[in-house]
C-alpha cells in the first residue's frame, strides 16, 4: 500500500489472528481476494505482526476450488481457476490454514476428491466459524 502504514491498528499487537469467511459467486472475485488475502499477510510480517489465518470456503465459491471443473466452467473461467489453484498453494506455503465446508461441496456437487491436497474439508463451514471465532480469531466477511 505504498508508503502508508497501519501503525495506529497495529499499535502493542504481536499477532493478527484473522478469519476470513469465503462465500463468493464470482471466479475473478475469488481469485482477487485470495491475491487480497495474500497482500495482508505480507502487510502483517512487514509491520512487525505475526499473521495467523484461517480461510473458510463456504458456498458457491467451492465450485472454483475443483481441480477438475466443468469443461463450461474451465472454458469460461480457465485463466482465473489457475489463479485460484495457485493461491491456494501460496497461503499454504505461508501456513495459513484453508478449509471448505462439506455441506458446500454437497449443495453444489463438487467432488471432494478434486479439491486440492492443500484444502481441509470440514463437516459445516459455520461450525469452523463459530469454533475459530470462540478461539479469538476476528471474522473478516469477504461475499
Amino acid at each position: 500500500a505504498g508508503s502508508f502504514s497501519d501503525a495506529d491498528a497495529l499499535k502493542g499487537v504481536t499477532e493478527g489472528k484473522g478469519l476470513f469467511l469465503v462465500d463468493l459467486t464470482q471466479a475473478e472475485k475469488t481469485a482477487l481476494y485470495l491475491e487480497i488475502i495474500e497482500g495482508t499477510h505480507a502487510g502483517m510480517l512487514r509491520q512487525g505482526v505475526k499473521p495467523d489465518f484461517v480461510v473458510v470456503y463456504i458456498g458457491p465459491t467451492v465450485n472454483f476450488l475443483t481441480r477438475a471443473p466443468s469443461d463450461e466452467l474451465d472454458m469460461e473461467f480457465g485463466e482465473v481457476l489457475g489463479r485460484i489453484q495457485k493461491s491456494v498453494k501460496a497461503l499454504h506455503g505461508l501456513g495459513v490454514r484453508q478449509e471448505v465446508c462439506a455441506i458446500a461441496t454437497k449443495v453444489f456437487g463438487v467432488d471432494n476428491a478434486t479439491l486440492a491436497p492443500e484444502l481441509k474439508i470440514v463437516g459445516d463451514g459455520f461450525i469452523s466459524l463459530i469454533g475459530y471465532q470462540t478461539q479469538g480469531y476476528k471474522l473478516v466477511p469477504i461475499y
